[in-house]
């Protein structure tokens, strides 16, 4: 194997290996080039030279028990990277709300990452499944690439998924961390929860990403369906989600829905574009495959999750990402904070 990607769905039992045999995995510049295409996607935030768009050819696809002893290739650990610290979070922070205030931006996304020193007994196969354990509402994937590395995400955000003519893709944003007697929420189908009380900062946080999604849809189909906003538990974290049910005439222009939504306002900002130019010509940290997506394209079905609550796992050291959303009203402390809780999903699982 000379790449390989292990992923589990939320709420599944086991969890599928692919693997490409040999050479690397193949290197595209643009969304769209996944049109007809079948593998397992890795896509990063802004692609680039540097970190391209990769497709592995799925020339292993196999299914295995969370409890199955399983021999991977080594891992391709890369060497340690940037580490954002309170003060250039910061200097981003200043620059990217001042130009929220003079109305540039609806809603820009700030991210940074966190390094810790690796515990030579934390083995990837090892970490995958402890993530499996600890959060069975996500999509949990382990992926290594002699081109991108190895990153391991706990995801709850789906943005494109299905088969055939119907599909599935959601609008996610708005973050509260659960504490005392909260930590006992759960829930598999919308409802209101009273014990969840949402500030309006998140609520028009939400309805941003909503909106986007809904605009992004009506370029593909008239054929879709709004469910939501609802509360849903990722971890020890809740979010506001509304989900999408939507048919296509066929599957073989996915690569162009892919261009549309992503990157979606709940990873980038609104108006899209000049925020993600802004991000990428501003932000301290390089993002890589950090709130890109990944997941199967067209291997039976269709699963890609946008790559939050992701680390990269380096040859000395782990690289946790998070990030937030920020509008006119937001506080760096909070948004600093916000980033801290979304890191303690990776961090977890390295203090185990």
């Amino acid at each position: 194997m000379t790449a390989f990607a292990l992923y589990r769905l939320p709420r599944e039992n086991s969890f599928t290996l692919v693997a490409q045999t040999e050479g690397n995995p193949m290197k595209l510049m643009s969304l769209s080039e996944l049109n007809g295409r079948s593998g397992f996607v890795v896509a990063p935030f802004a692609i680039s030279p540097d970190h391209p768009l990769l497709l592995i050819r799925n020339n292993i696809v196999e299914r295995h028990g969370l409890s199955d002893t399983l021999e991977l290739p080594c891992t391709i650990l890369h060497q340690a990277t940037d580490d954002s610290s309170h003060k250039t979070y910061a200097i981003d922070f200043a620059n990217y709300h001042s130009r929220l205030l003079s109305g540039n931006f609806q809603k820009i996304v700030l991210a940074r990452s966190s390094e810790i020193l690796a515990n030579s007994s934390c083995q990837p196969y090892e970490l995958f499944k402890e993530a499996c354990r600890r959060y069975p509402r996500m999509f949990i994937c382990l992926v290594s690439t002699p081109i991108s590395g190895t990153w391991l995400t706990a995801t709850p955000e789906i943005l494109l998924s299905g088969k055939d003519s119907s599909w599935h893709t959601m609008a996610l944003a708005g973050t509260m961390k659960l504490e005392g007697s909260q930590l006992a929420f759960d829930t598999n189908t919308p409802q209101v929860d009273l014990n969840i009380a949402w500030t309006d900062k998140n609520i028009q946080e939400q309805r941003y990403v909503a909106t986007y999604m809904t605009e992004c849809l009506e370029r593909f189909t008239t054929d879709f369906s709004e469910c939501g906003p609802y509360t849903v538990r990722a971890g020890n974290l809740v979010h506001l989600r509304s989900d999408f049910r939507f048919s296509l005439p066929d599957e073989c222009h996915l690569g162009d829905i892919l261009q549309t939504l992503h990157p979606t306002p709940a990873v980038c900002g609104l108006p899209k574009h000049d925020a993600f130019k802004f991000i990428c010509e501003n932000e301290h940290t390089p993002r890589r495959y950090y709130s890109g997506f990944m997941g199967p394209l067209r291997m039976s079905e269709t699963h890609l999750y946008v790559s939050l609550r992701c680390m990269q796992l380096l040859s000395n050291r782990y690289q946790l990402y998070a990030g937030g959303g920020l509008l006119s009203d937001s506080s760096e402390e909070q948004e600093w904070l916000e980033t801290e809780a979304k890191m303690e999903t990776m961090r977890n699982l390295i203090i185990i």
